[in-house]
């Protein structure tokens, strides 16, 4: 899966958990978009990722590095479900002409990327 990343403002900077016995860490941050109908994303920080949370404050202008993350499980009754997440590696902040102006303010509509196989046609690996 290509790099992902998300800029906004830091709505959110949650303390470090542990999880389960085995010390595992994860820390929560929200970032809110910055567009026409802000997103509020939830992001992850697990293990050592934690601690580059470390100095950031509500407000704050930020670049995320991004991996999504699924899995399969099936229940005791033999139901299967699905589970998303989204885990941050990497956070930095953007000073003002670091960021990029959002199409609400440029008028424009985003476009997207698809990745393309060599007939040239657009390869959709989107789930849904």
């Amino acid at each position: 899966m290509d790099k992902i990343e998300l800029k906004g403002k830091i709505k959110v900077v949650g303390k470090t958990v542990e999880v389960g016995n085995n010390g595992f860490k994860k820390r929560e941050l929200v970032v809110e978009t910055e567009e026409q109908y802000p997103q509020y994303i939830s992001i992850n920080f697990i293990k050592d990722a934690c601690d580059s949370l470390n100095g950031y404050t509500i407000g704050e202008k930020v670049s995320v590095g991004i991996n999504l993350k699924g899995r399969e499980w099936t229940s005791p009754s033999g139901e299967i479900k699905y589970f998303n997440d989204i885990q941050g590696w990497r956070i930095t902040k953007l000073g003002a002409a670091d960021s990029t102006p959002s199409p609400s303010e440029t008028n424009e509509v985003p476009v997207f990327q698809t990745e393309r196989d060599d007939s040239s046609q657009a390869v959709d690996d989107l789930p849904f």
